[in-house]
């Protein structure tokens, strides 16, 4: 109820009209039938979606996450996701700070070109991450409502706490704040599991006490990519069954975001699946050789269900693919099997044919 009230008073500044901008930028128009395509995906009855934004780094990169609870919006589901710009450092004083778990509609997430969280938010995080990189869903079946519902207890929890600045609570050593490699997207993601939904086995890394030690906290920190595959395993044992959605990023974005220091716009950008910290993090041609990396990718492409993307000359959402996803265990078992060929493939450098397939791999004609 409370992320409903929420969203009724926001939708007011959506209801306003937006200056004239070029496609793909704050204010421009918003892609022809995202209602219809997301519409249709919403015709699967899943109750969660776990969205993994790739990377924009040419290294290794750790991308986003962020989740998405079924039916908290008016028809569609609400997206929370860590706040970049809530560590309260000076030089972010004028980007969007009001809350560490920010809550938007999945449609905004992805597509929209207007943000229901006023112009200080950042178009490509909080809202249009599409026109910046590719995102993966994991949308995950079976999921009980109390669930659902202690996670949304658990991110409302997590912006009390950064409004009064508590600290050493029960998720977090030190103030709640917002912290690239503390108190970042994974670590809120997985401990809205792990001490919201009840998920105790479940493992979310801390860097405490060495955590003003960099390497040290690199070392402990949660990882995007690394912490979905430890919740798609706690699904699995669950029982929940799961499928994946692959939003491609649209290439031609011209916006800069003009808070960075390297003004490069959205279409230049590398769209790199964000990597499992391992030996490739730090390759700059973004070919992942090792097995964890390449076991994610193919589950994740062996889970998969649809490809959406905004098609360039029409600038309509569509579908552009879709298959039968395996089962997890299935998914995982070959991924794993492939993973391992392949890996001891690539370290070898002798010429072979790669048995794993990768999402999001051009070419495919799939997910």
């Amino acid at each position: 109820m409370r992320a409903k009230a929420w969203f009724a008073a926001a939708a007011l500044d959506l209801a306003l009209p937006a200056a004239a901008a070029e496609f793909a930028t704050p204010g421009g128009p918003a892609p022809a039938g995202v209602d219809e395509v997301m519409g249709a995906l919403r015709e699967d009855p899943y109750d969660l979606e776990l969205l993994i934004s790739f990377g924009t780094s040419k290294g290794g990169s750790a991308g986003h996450l962020a989740l998405a609870i079924r039916d908290q919006a008016p028809g569609d589901d609400l997206v929370y996701s860590a706040n970049f710009y809530a560590d309260r450092e000076p030089g972010h004083e004028g980007r969007y700070n009001g809350e560490l778990m920010v809550r938007v509609p999945k449609k905004e997430y992805l597509y929209g070109t207007i943000s229901s969280l006023g112009d200080k938010a950042s178009f490509g995080l909080d809202f249009g991450e599409a026109y910046k990189r590719s995102v993966i869903g994991i949308r995950v079946y079976g999921v009980p409502a109390r669930e659902k519902e202690a996670l949304a207890a658990f991110f409302a929890r997590v912006n009390d706490d950064y409004r009064s600045r508590a600290s050493w609570t029960q998720y977090h050593e030190g103030e709640t704040r917002y912290g690239y490699l503390t108190l970042n997207c994974a670590k809120t993601i997985g401990a809205g599991f792990r001490y919201g939904a009840g998920y105790d086995g479940l493992e979310v890394k801390s860097s405490w006490p060495l955590d003003r030690i960099r390497a040290v906290a690199a070392l402990a920190a949660n990882i995007p990519t690394e912490m979905a595959l430890k919740l798609a395993s706690e699904w699995n044992a669950r029982g929940y069954a799961m499928d994946t959605v692959l939003y491609r990023k649209y290439e031609g974005s011209p916006y800069v975001d003009p808070h960075e220091e390297e003004k490069v716009a959205f279409r230049d950008l590398p769209d790199r699946f964000p990597s499992v910290l391992s030996r490739d993090f730090r390759r700059e041609e973004g070919q992942y050789e090792d097995y964890d990396n390449l076991f994610a990718m193919y589950l994740f492409y062996n889970l998969g269900r649809y490809g959406v993307r905004v098609d360039a000359e029409s600038r309509r959402l569509v579908v552009e693919s879709s298959k039968d996803p395996l089962p997890y265990p299935q998914a995982a078992e070959l991924a794993a099997l492939a993973a391992q060929s392949d890996s001891d493939g690539y370290r070898r450098r002798a010429a072979f044919r790669p048995k794993g397939r990768r999402v999001g791999e051009s070419g495919q004609g799939a997910p």
